[in-house]
């Protein structure tokens, strides 16, 4: 019972951001859950359009380059994921932790890309340096 309510709980605040944005499609405060509800219900190709978006706005945000590499990855859209991250990376993201358990990125997981990102991570945070 609860998973149906939950899963209309977020029906409803998709139907309410989406309202919020027919009116202002550049309003971050209903752009940045609205991506993330779409991902949580599987609505991933709506949930990329979201990121896309908000990664044209948000140019040098880290975490909205991180989440656009999950969308690209839940798309199957490896190279784009991988560039997405890198991006992430490159302008700061650095949650290892996080990375290396996020769901998302399970298929990226046997790239080289995806290894050279972890690495270059964990060089970063080597107490030698």
């Amino acid at each position: 019972m609860k998973r149906k309510e939950k899963a209309g709980d977020l029906e409803f605040e998709i139907s309410f951001y989406e309202g919020i944005l027919e009116e202002d499609p550049d309003f971050l405060p209903a752009l940045i859950p609205l991506a993330d509800d779409y991902t949580r219900v599987g609505r991933y190709e709506e949930g990329l359009a979201m990121d896309e978006h908000l990664s044209s706005l948000k140019p040098g945000d880290p975490l909205v380059h991180y989440n656009l590499a999950c969308s690209y990855a839940l798309t199957d859209r490896k190279e784009k994921a991988l560039a997405a991250l890198n991006k992430a990376v490159s302008l700061g993201y650095d949650d290892l932790d996080w990375l290396e358990k996020d769901e998302d990125l399970e298929e990226l997981r046997s790239t080289a890309g995806y290894a050279e990102i972890i690495s270059a991570l964990k060089s970063k945070k080597s107490p030698t340096q």
